[in-house]
Order: structure tokens, then sequence, then C-alpha cells
């Protein structure tokens, strides 16, 4: 089985791994381990252990008292051991990108390519960790300074999901770790192994550059875990990745005791198609969107407006493309889509297409489980494609699987109409080759979302911008731009230099 040659290439032993505090693995014999079962043939990869509560008290107070030393490191010291965790991320990034595809689900391709987010974003935060500045302001009293400086929160905890099971603890650690942070890591208890690979793989730097123990914490375990880490005020960001309804319990968790949240939850994106659109760029585009991770992204396109003009003609291209698509086995690089994560996610997927005909949708391809061989896992599915019309509660409703709705539109207004007509707000795009219609969808009256494309898809983001959505997405930014700053506090400081005290605002106050 490939998987033995991508765990000797890793060094793992998961079964005695799940709860770490950097280097070092905590003893849970005393807790429930964690089963990974594989997607791709429904096979135990391996077991890992899960944290007590006692055992995550302990990651945290390590945590903290780690931050208080790595805080005074010079920036550029951090940055450089997160280079070294880059590097570290190259030599392994076929034996990584093995096992995100075979525990995950996703093409081997969407694996690595996932890796190399990780060292993308490495690559960023190392030149971020000589640029952590502030402004300077003139002040409106003579002989006086002022500017604003930037300091490490403290503790940053941070809840990934299943679909990105490595980059998105990258895009927040190596920033948080670069801007002075402790980082502690709730994974997916849907992929832990990637986790603990991920661990093990920094830790080895750690050891090496003699960073504080607790710099990176790891806490595997079910959702009481997520629960711990948004209720604990000793943390003082909390960055979660998922659902909107996990998203809503997080953000009610931290702001009762006052705590900072960066979320980045669901998505409902869509993709309108221009009569002016180039059909021969927008069909790829659409396919991928649509079908890439098995649909299991929050960037996946999950709605396609087409004008009325071209929407026979495109449908039909559209119908054909699926045809040829080759689901299988996601470590057959000849494979372009994989199995969904687990047998209830197939559930939905099948719950959600009946629910398209029974609100008056029509199938243009059927929902259904493949089975068969290579289909034994029963986590293999057909990407469907349904007409359908925006109200349709199913429509508005984000489900993880590849589910693709077309509606027809008539005029430029109704298409944005129709593309903000959603409760989320992550990802867009319009394809054009009219300027007016490009820069009406990019302007304040266009496009809600976080993000808006011309003649991409809505998925594939790259690290140098700010990732993000509004509405029910959440309202966070990772990643590029100047994402960092949701890492650290912002400090104004203002010093006189002169023998007098003036006042602010010309007030006197005459002893």
């Amino acid at each position: 089985m490939a998987m033995k040659k991508f765990l000797e290439i890793l060094r793992i032993d998961f079964d005695n791994a799940g709860v770490s505090t950097g280097t070092k693995w905590i003893d849970n014999n005393n807790t429930t381990p964690l089963e990974s079962f594989s997607p791709v043939d429904g096979n135990l990869i391996a077991k890992c252990g899960t944290a007590s509560h006692a055992d995550f008290n302990k990651v945290v107070t390590t945590a903290i008292a780690a931050q208080r030393e790595w805080r005074n490191w010079p920036a550029p010291r951090r940055g450089e051991v997160v280079r070294q965790i880059g590097d570290a991320l190259r030599t392994k990034k076929q034996a990584l990108g093995e096992l995100v595809s075979y525990e995950m689900g996703k093409s081997l391709q969407e694996g690595l390519g996932e890796v190399q987010e990780m060292i993308d974003i490495c690559d960023f935060a190392v030149g971020l960790s000589r640029q952590l500045h502030g402004l300077t302001m003139h002040s409106e009293r003579p002989a006086h300074r002022m500017y604003e400086q930037w300091h490490p929160l403290g503790v940053v905890g941070i809840i990934s999901a299943f679909n990105f099971p490595v980059a998105v603890w990258s895009w927040n650690a190596m920033l948080a770790w670069v801007c002075g942070n402790a980082c502690i890591w709730k994974p997916s208890e849907k992929t832990p192994l990637c986790s603990v690979a991920c661990q093990a793989i920094a830790a080895e730097v750690f050891a090496a550059n003699q960073v504080p123990e607790g710099i990176s914490g790891l806490v595997n375990g079910g959702r009481e875990v997520g629960e711990w880490l948004a209720a604990d005020s000793r943390i003082a960001l909390i960055s979660a990745t998922g659902s909107t309804r996990m998203g809503k319990a997080v953000a009610t968790a931290v702001a009762a005791r006052l705590g900072k949240s960066l979320l980045e939850l669901g998505g409902n994106n869509a993709i309108i198609i221009s009569e002016n659109a180039d059909v021969d760029l927008a069909l790829p585009a659409c396919v991928f969107g649509a079908c890439g991770t098995a649909g299991q992204r929050c960037t996946t396109t999950r709605r396609l407006i087409i004008h009325e003009s071209i929407y026979k003609a495109f449908t039909d291209k559209l119908v054909k493309a699926y045809g040829q698509l080759k689901i299988g086995d996601p470590l057959d690089k000849t494979n372009h889509v994989g199995p969904l994560i687990d047998k209830d996610a197939v559930a939905n997927y099948l719950s959600a297409a009946e629910a398209v005909v029974a609100q008056g949708g029509k199938m243009l391809i059927a929902a259904e489980v493949l089975d068969g061989p290579g289909y034994e896992s029963g986590c293999y599915v057909q990407p469907c494609i349904a007409e359908a019309t925006n109200d349709m509660a199913i429509v508005q409703h984000e489900t993880f699987a590849p589910i693709l709705y077309v509606m027809p539109y008539k005029t430029i207004d109704e298409a944005i109409a129709l593309q903000n007509g959603v409760p989320q707000g992550l990802s867009s795009s319009m394809m054009t080759l009219n300027l007016r219609e490009a820069e009406a969808f990019l302007s304040v009256n266009g496009s809600d979302c976080g993000i808006a494309n011309i003649n991409i898809g809505t998925s594939g983001a790259e690290i140098g911008g700010a990732f993000g959505g509004e509405k029910e997405t959440g309202g966070g930014r990772e990643s590029g731009s100047d994402a960092w700053k949701n890492y650290m506090r912002r400090q104004t400081n203002t010093i006189n230099y002169s023998r007098d005290l003036p006042l602010a605002q010309g007030i006197e106050f005459n002893l």
C-alpha cells in the first residue's frame, strides 16, 4: 500500500501522538483515541490520541510561559524559524501531500497544492517578520511625538476544518509566530493524522533552534476541545474555520469573555456567465470550481448565473464536460474527483439532491452514489447539476458536496442581485470580456463578497491577498495583505519632549 511509503518518510508513530506542547507528545492513555478512516478505500489508517481537559490545561499553561520568552525574540529571528519550517515542508511535500490526499480524499495534485500553500505562507511570513510596521502621526501639541506600534496578542487558538487539513493552520500559525504569539491547534477530528504530521515536521525545527516549548500546541479531540478553546479567557484570539453554525457558537462563546475571534465560515459562491464571456475560458473554471475537492471547499462554485442568450448552449457544454470527469482514487493522478469525506457527507449530498426536486428544480445530471470496484468506501459520488431558482431554500443553504445549481438572467443588475441574494458572502466571479460589466461587478454596487474575480473561478485564492468574506462567512481575513494585524494588538504612543505640559484640545488646567 502506498500509505506505507509516506509513513516511512514522515516517520511518525501516530498511536503515541495526538496531543503536544511542541516537541513533546503528551501520554494520552487515559483518553479515547481518534480513529482515522480513509474515504479513499474505507480502511483504518491509524489511531491517535486525544486531549483530556487536564492535557488541554497543560498545553495552555505551557504556551503562556513560552510566549513570554518568544515575544522577546527579535521578529526576524522568529522569521528564521519559520523559514526553516518552510524548507522542512519542501523536503516532505510529496509525503505530506499524499497523506492529505489519502486521509481527506482530495486529488493528489490538490493535496500537493495544499502543502505548497504552506510553503508559500512561510515565505510570506519570513518577509513579514521584517515589516511589522506602525505609523507616525503629527501631534496637535508642540514638542510631542505620536506614533503607533504593534505587540503580540499572546496565545492564539486555531480551529481548522477537514477540507484543508494543513494549509489553514499554516495561514494562521506562520503569521502568528512571526508576530510573537504562541499557537494552539485544534484540527478537525476527521483528519487528525495530518495535524500530527505537521506537528512532527515543525517540532524538528523547533528543537534545532531551541524554541521555547509551548509555542506550537496541538490538541486533537472532538467538539468539546473546540469549546474549551473558545471559552478560555487565557487565549487572546480564536481563529475558527468551518460551518456557519459552528462559527456562530464560537463567536458567542468568545464574545461572552470579550475575546477576539477571526471567522472563516460558509460560502455559497456564484459565477456569472455573461453573453460576453469567453466560453472556452469559462467552462473549465466552472467545472473545477464546482468539482475540485469533490465540492468540499468553502470557495466551491455552487451557483452558475448564466445569461439567457447562452444559457442552453452553455449548460449543454457543461453537461458534456461533466461526462468527461474521472472519479476514483485521488492518489491516481489521472482522476479528477475523489471521494467525499465520509458517509454523513454522502447522506447530505443525497438529501440536497432530493430537496432540489421537491422544491421544483430539475436535475440535468442526477445525484448518484458510485459502487463497484474502486468505490468500496461508499464515499464516491457523481457530481450533479440542477436547474434551480435562487430563492429555493436548498439553494440558499451551503451543501458541502459537488452539487451545482444553474439559473438564467436577463440583465447585469439582475445577475448581481442573484449573486448577492444569499446569506453567505465569501467568493464570487464574473466571466466577461466587457469592461463595463466587469467594473460594475467590482464596484460598490457589485458583488458583496470578500473575494470578487473576473475571468477566473471562485476557488484557488493566492496567499498574497487577504482571504475571507462577509455576511454569514464571518468577516474575517487570513493569509496575505495586512491580515497579520489580527494577531497583534495596536498601541498608540505619545512622547512629550518639552518642558511644558500642554493638554489636548487646548484645555487649560492651572495649579
